[in-house]
């Protein structure tokens, strides 16, 4: 199955993202609400704005609880759905139930999970950074700032679901430990980037094309609605803001996952590891080497 496929008969992952989303949203307009009423009653623009602040602030940090468990477990859930459609050509058909028990016979725990998750994502970074490093040596050049800025947009993009393609790697291979697989991830993302990167190019005008539109069509569509209400130009913005990452986060986001995991779980099961880019690796990324030091210390699967 391709990408495309894949994503139409996971839709229910992507529903799922777009209703957290929502909710999300949802409460950013209920807190606008309660700041507004409140601000009327004191006749208090300054009232007003330091509740809407303080609101906002809450709210962040509930969303970020919030993903960083019930995001992160979708996600998890999302992506064993797709490693194993993609390995055997099959969806499974409770993908909730399905997704739920991989992830639990894989990590055990939801903190075993974020532990692996958030080192493969923090030596991905790392290893991003690379190439800001490198532009800064040829920073005598007229015009490689823009070049390297370019370069690195087009990095982050390729390089950014690199953390997602590991962890489906994890879980395909169990008889290694969390630790281990998703180091050899890392190793086989990084051996293949030729490859790879070269299927992320089309993937990337995609996503730039189709961000522009997600960010800009709900300004279009909703101010105006919205500006019938008479709201201040700055809560239209939050809304609207708010409706644009839910938007991309739920569709862009997923399909971009979704291909370059196809891309990648079709040459990581035939790809011979080079050894020597696992020193290589550890030299550009301290959160690699913790990855590699906890994998070759045997610790058991989680």
């Amino acid at each position: 199955m391709n990408a495309f496929d894949i994503m139409k008969k996971t839709m229910k992952f992507v529903w799922l993202k777009l209703g957290f989303g929502a909710a999300m949203t949802g409460i950013v307009i209920v807190l606008i609400g309660l700041a507004a009423g409140i601000g009327a009653l004191t006749k208090s623009s300054g009232v007003f704005a330091i509740l809407l602040c303080i609101g906002i602030i809450a709210f962040v940090a509930v969303f970020n609880f919030a993903m960083n468990y019930i995001g992160y477990m979708l996600k998890a859930g999302h992506i064993a759905v797709v490693a194993h459609a993609v390995t055997t050509g099959q969806v499974p058909e409770n993908q909730f139930e399905f997704g739920k028990q991989m992830v639990a016979e894989r990590f055990v725990t939801t903190n075993a999970y974020l532990v692996v998750d958030r080192l493969v994502s923090g030596a991905v970074r790392q290893l991003q950074n690379a190439v800001g490093k490198v532009g800064e040596f040829l920073d005598f050049i007229p015009g490689m700032d823009k070049l390297t800025s370019l370069v690195q947009t087009f990095i982050r993009i390729a390089l950014g679901y690199v953390d997602e393609c590991c962890l489906g790697y994890c879980f395909v291979n169990k008889e290694k430990s969390a630790f281990e697989a998703s180091c050899d991830g890392v190793v086989i993302y990084f051996q293949n980037a030729k490859k790879l990167l070269k299927d992320a190019a089309f993937t990337t005008l995609i996503v730039v094309v189709v961000t522009f539109l997600a960010w800009v069509v709900p300004f279009f569509v909703l101010m105006p609605i919205l500006s019938l209400f008479k709201l201040n130009i700055s809560i239209i913005a939050i809304i609207c803001i708010c409706i644009a990452v839910t938007i991309k986060s739920a569709f862009v986001d997923t399909y971009v996952m979704v291909k370059m995991m196809v891309s990648y779980m079709e040459v990581a099961p035939t790809t011979e590891i080079s050894f020597d880019l696992y020193d290589k690796l550890c030299g550009l990324s301290a959160k690699f080497r913790e990855l590699f030091d906890k994998a070759r210390a045997g610790v058991a699967s989680m």
